[in-house]
This record gives C-alpha cells, sequence and structure tokens, in this order.
C-alpha cells in the first residue's frame, strides 16, 4: 500500500476514527490496533513476507531480555551476537547474495575460470533494511543498558512495525519511540492540524516535483547514449529533485501520518540541498540513517578520537557501509566512495562542523559566498547522484563521458518547462520555510484565513492535477 494512492487515504481515515472513537480509553486496545494495521498494511505488499517481518520482531522481543535477565557477560554477547546474526543474515540473503556471488562468479569469469553458481530467485521484503536497524538498535541499546526491555509484545511490535515508518523510515529509535507508545496518548487539535499540513506537503513533494521530475529521468537515464551533454546536465539535475522531492516527501507523509496518532517520529531531513559543504549536506540529508551509522558504527570504531588516519579510515567504512545499505550494486558503493572522498578536506581541514547551523539564520537573503557554497555543494551532490541513479557503473561513466563533449553546449532535447517551473516554486517555498520543521509549518501563519486557505487548496488543487500515475517510492526498493 504506497502513500500516495487511494488504497491508503480510505485506510488512515478508517484507523484514525478506530484509534480516537472506539479504542482512546484503553491504551492497550490503542497499540493492538496500531499493531493490526500496520501488520495489514505490510500484508498488502505481500503477505508472505508478513511472517519474516513478525519472526525478526520476535527475535529481538525474546534476545532483548535474555540479555537483561542474565549477569553473565559471555551470555549477555551470546544473546547479541545471536541477534544480530540472524538479522543481518536474513538481509544478506534477500538483499545482498546474488549480489556476492555474481560478483564472485564475475571475477572468476575474468580469470578464464568457467563456473555456474546459484542465485536465489528471491524478492525483496520492503523495508527489511528499515525494521531490521530498528532491531539492532534496539538489542544494541539493551545490551549497552541505555534501556530496558519491553516485556509486552504488542507495544515492543508496534516500536518495530508501526506502519507509517514502517517501509523506508524514519530509523527510529527505541529511547525515542518506545515511552511514545507506552504512555497514554491525548487527541490535540494543533497536532492533527499539523499533522496534515505536514502530509499534504509531502503528497506535494511526491506526486507535484518527484513524479514530474520521474517522467523525463527515466528515459534519458535509460538512454543516456541518444542524447546531448546538455540534456543529460538537466536530467541529473532533475533527478537530484525527484530522489529529494520523493523520498523527504515519503518522510513528511510518513512523519505527518504519526501526529495524526499523538506520536512523533524523527525528523528525517533538514532542507539539505541549502547546504553548504558535504559534511552538512550529511547532517541534513536521511538524518535517521547518518545518526544511526554515527552511534552504532562510527563511534564504536573510535570516531573522531585516535589518529587522523584512524579518523579517515572510519570516515571511509561509514560512507562505503551507507552506499552498500543502499542497494546491492557497485553504483551505491561508488556513490557512498565519492561521498567519502568528499568529505575528505573538510575531514582533514578541521571545517566538518563550521556549518551547524541553517543558512542565512538571522537573514533573509544568503551571502554571496553562502550562495556559492550552496552552488558547489549542489554540484557536488548532483554529481554523485549519477552513480545512486545508473543501473551499472559502466552507465554510470558512459552518462558522465556523454556530458563532456561538444553537444554540452546545445540546447537540450527536452523541454521540462513546466517541471522546471515547479521546481522553482518549490525552492522557494522551501526557503521562506527553512527555520522551521518543514516548509509550510508556519507558512502564511500570521496572515488572515482567506490566505492560508488559498494557499492549501492550490497545494491540493497541483497534487490531483498531476496525479496521473501512482509512481513507487524510490526508497522502497531499499
Amino acid at each position: 500500500m504506497l502513500f500516495n494512492t487511494v488504497s491508503f487515504a480510505i485506510f488512515l481515515p478508517v484507523v484514525l476514527v478506530l484509534y480516537w472513537f472506539v479504542t482512546s480509553k484503553n491504551l492497550k486496545l490503542q497499540n493492538l490496533l496500531l499493531l493490526l494495521s500496520s501488520y495489514f498494511f505490510y500484508a498488502c505488499w505481500d503477505y508472505r513476507f508478513l511472517f519474516l517481518l513478525i519472526f525478526s520482531t520476535g527475535l529481538d522481543y525474546f534476545t532483548a531480555i535474555k540479555i537483561d535477565d542474565t549477569s553473565n557477560v559471555k551470555l549477555k554477547k551470546f544473546w547479541l551476537w545471536l541477534s544480530i546474526c540472524i538479522n543481518l543474515g536474513f538481509l544478506s540473503v534477500f538483499k545482498y547474495y546474488n549480489f556476492f556471488i555474481e560478483s564472485f562468479s564475475e571475477g572468476l569469469s575474468s580469470f578464464g575460470v568457467e563456473n555456474s553458481l546459484w542465485t536465489l530467485n528471491i524478492i525483496l521484503p520492503v523495508g527489511i533494511s528499515f525494521y531490521t536497524f530498528h532491531g539492532l538498535s534496539y538489542i544494541i541499546d539493551v545490551y549497552k543498558e541505555r534501556i530496558k526491555p519491553e516485556k509486552y509484545f504488542i507495544d515492543y511490535g508496534v516500536f518495530v512495525s508501526f506502519f507509517p515508518l514502517l517501509v523506508a523510515g524514519p530509523i527510529e529509535r527505541a529511547t525515542h519511540l518506545l515511552p511514545q507508545i507506552k504512555k497514554k496518548r491525548f487527541f490535540s487539535d494543533v497536532c492533527f492540524r499539523d499533522g496534515l499540513k505536514q502530509i499534504l506537503w509531502g503528497l506535494f513533494k511526491k506526486v507535484v516535483i518527484a513524479d514530474n521530475c520521474a517522467r523525463y529521468v527515466n528515459v534519458v537515464f535509460d538512454n543516456s547514449d541518444d542524447y546531448s551533454g546538455s540534456t543529460l546536465v538537466l536530467v541529473a539535475i532533475l533527478f537530484a529533485f525527484q530522489i529529494y522531492g520523493d523520498f523527504s516527501g515519503y518522510s513528511d507523509i510518513a512523519l505527518g501520518s504519526a501526529r495524526l496518532f499523538g506520536i512523533d517520529l524523527l525528523k528525517n531531513f533538514a532542507f539539505p540541498y541549502f547546504s553548504r559543504d558535504i559534511a552538512e549536506f550529511w547532517r541534513r540529508w536521511h538524518i535517521s540513517l547518518s545518526s544511526w551509522f554515527k552511534d552504532y558504527v562510527y563511534i564504536p570504531l573510535g570516531g573522531s578520537r585516535g589518529t587522523m588516519l584512524k579518523q579517515v579510515k572510519n570516515i571511509f567504512i561509514i560512507f562505503l557501509l551507507s552506499g552498500f545499505w543502499h542497494g546491492a550494486n557497485w553504483t551505491f558503493v561508488f556513490w557512498g566512495l565519492i561521498n567519502a572522498i568528499y568529505f575528505l578536506p573538510l575531514l582533514l581541514l578541521n571545517r566538518n562542523r563550521n556549518n551547524i547551523e541553517i543558512v542565512a539564520a538571522k537573514s533573509f537573503f544568503p551571502s554571496m559566498k553562502e550562495s556559492l557554497q550552496m552552488l558547489f555543494t549542489f554540484g557536488l551532490t548532483t554529481f554523485a547522484w549519477i552513480f545512486f541513479r545508473s543501473n551499472s557503473l559502466q552507465d554510470a561513466f558512459s552518462f558522465i563521458s556523454n556530458i563532456f563533449t561538444k553537444s554540452l553546449f546545445l540546447k537540450p532535447e527536452i523541454h521540462p518547462k513546466t517541471t522546471v517551473m515547479l521546481i522553482f516554486v518549490f525552492i522557494i517555498i522551501e526557503w521562506f520555510g527553512r527555520r522551521d520543521e518543514y516548509a509550510i509549518a508556519k507558512m502564511f501563519q500570521d496572515q488572515p484565513r482567506f490566505i492560508r486557505w488559498t494557499f492549501y487548496y492550490l497545494i491540493v488543487f497541483a497534487i490531483f492535477y498531476f496525479s496521473e500515475n501512482e509512481r513507487q517510492f524510490i526508497y522502497f526498493q531499499f
């Protein structure tokens, strides 16, 4: 079930009515409703993989209790590593087995060794990377005694499976979400309206921005040899906005939907294309994944402590793992490598914490220096996105080589005037709202109601006008 479908538009109000009008007096019933609704939501994609989700949930629930019940250090480690190995084992089989087998087979073939290694004809369960990381963070936090294990299975099940975040995040922490699940929740008009606004903005990002860009991106990326360099540059820029609109749009819908139930999820995006360097970009893009790798991999490796060589090694490990997390393809690994290389000068010059506050925080317009920094950072990011979007490294290098030809100075062969205009409007709105949780959170709040509602109706009109097809969210594949 996709957020941008009629089925979700029916599903969400039904669950909300049951949640606030039928089960509101009993917290356990509310949480049971959320769990069953989440399982139904997931089963609508493929009910067979629902059993994998339930097994993973039960495994972490059981092993966390075992870790807490014993004082034997070796036994604690046994239960910890049992959960980690099984979880990563499932993830490896479904997501990475064929990749490793095919890469190994190609390696043997390059040396002239005949082989016929087996691959598996399986599909990737939606959201497995996300709910696996939910469980891993919980197990590690229990082991590190940051949180006590949850004894009530339904509450823990909601933490792992809560439908707004189930298939594409944000990657939640038990320390943040479980206390909200266990606490009585009360209906709030303010939170409900805020949730609806964030859903509305998320749908605009997805349907109006991302899906419009996708119409051109998909055609050109799959046939890059047929287009001029200027067209390829334009399409690379369109993909940068497609993936931002698609993924941050999903996150906005997820956060807004959760707020309708009185639950706050972790913020996942903070206007990343207004970043002045790559370090700032990664503090603002897919925040829940970046912070997960920082807390559970980077810091345990030593983080920024130790020699500069060790710090560089840790940075490369984090970015390569982040790339590999996104998919079983060398394009994602190379994308991670490029971002590590981008990050390296900032680390060596100790400038990776220079830009913490949002750009032009105390003024409306950025300075010339900030404008150039943002354009340069956006250019670096867009170049890296070419590898992220390409089907193979060969396709990515071919795409780039086709840019740097005489055709770079020709007029583009595609004319996405409407899409470019929409992106321009989108950037203006995002710039106005860059200090808030999401762009339209406080937009026109000091203006008469007529102006506010006219603005909202224009967004609704744009969503319906451009909703030709129900396109899947990009991050569903991860």
